[in-house]
C-alpha cells in the first residue's frame, strides 16, 4: 500500500528540513515519493503502477504519495515544477528526482539502480 504523507509525517519519516541543512534520510529502508495532484491526468496513469510496485517491493522499500495541492510547502521545499514528480531516496546517498509519468519498466530500473532494491 502506498502511504500518504503530510508535512508532519514527512518531517519524521523522510527528512526534517526545518531543523537540518544537510540531507539526512530518516527512513529505515529506501523510499519512492510520488508528488501528484488529483486533477493531473499523467498522475492518474502512474498511480496504479506505484500500487503494483508497492505490492511487489513493499517489504524492501517505502512508497509514499504527496498531494501537491494540499502540501504546497513540501512541494516548494523540493522545487516541484511539474507533476507527477518522483523522488527516489536511497539509504546512503542523495535523493534523485524524475519528472513525468514513467512507465513501469523505467521505474523498476530506477528502483534497482538508484535505490539498490532487487
Amino acid at each position: 500500500m502506498t502511504e500518504m504523507l503530510t508535512k508532519e509525517t514527512f518531517l519524521t519519516k523522510v527528512f526534517d528540513y526545518e531543523n537540518k541543512q544537510e540531507w539526512e534520510y530518516q527512513g529505515d529502508k529506501p523510499a519512492l515519493i510520488d508528488f501528484y495532484a488529483d486533477w493531473c491526468g499523467p498522475c492518474k496513469m502512474v498511480a496504479p503502477i506505484l500500487e503494483e510496485i508497492s505490492n511487489e517491493y513493499g517489504e524492501k522499500m517505502h512508497v509514499y504519495k504527496i498531494n501537491t495541492d494540499q502540501e504546497q510547502e513540501l512541494s516548494a521545499a523540493f522545487g516541484i515544477q511539474s507533476i507527477p514528480s518522483l523522488l527516489f531516496i536511497p539509504m546512503n546517498d542523495k535523493p534523485q528526482m524524475a519528472a513525468g509519468a514513467l512507465p513501469k519498466d523505467s521505474l523498476v530500473k530506477a528502483i534497482k539502480e538508484v535505490l539498490k532494491v532487487e
